[in-house]
């Protein structure tokens, strides 16, 4: 990864962050509004217990996410390979058939 890849998933990440904390903010702010009896303390309280649960949930949902892209990274793979494994075995064994055939007609005087 080039040093301009790493400097752009890293302003990726901080622009993710920062819009899940908006979106945690906003939900909070939904959440607290039709609790009346609140004092001011104690909705912003509520609000910001809210926002960081917000967002570890976020977070966590983005760790098994990258668990699994991972995982299926690895399945694709394995699944690549063994299918240039027997493209190859295949070309091969094409390839020699090939290759027999010619010298069983050259051997019968078929090709000259």
């Amino acid at each position: 990864m080039s040093v301009t890849d790493k400097f752009l998933n890293d302003i990726e990440g901080h622009l993710l962050l920062a819009a899940t904390r908006e979106e945690g903010r906003t939900a909070a702010t939904r959440f607290s509004a039709p609790l009346h009896w609140l004092t001011d303390a104690q909705r912003g309280e509520v609000e910001r217990r809210f926002e960081a649960e917000y967002l570890a949930l976020a977070r966590d949902s983005w760790q098994r996410t990258a668990e699994r892209a991972g995982s299926l990274r690895d399945e694709y793979e394995a699944t690549y390979r063994d299918l240039r494994r027997r493209m190859l075995a295949c070309w091969l064994s094409t390839c020699a058939l090939v290759f027999g055939v010619l010298v069983v007609c050259l051997a019968q005087g078929l090709l000259r």
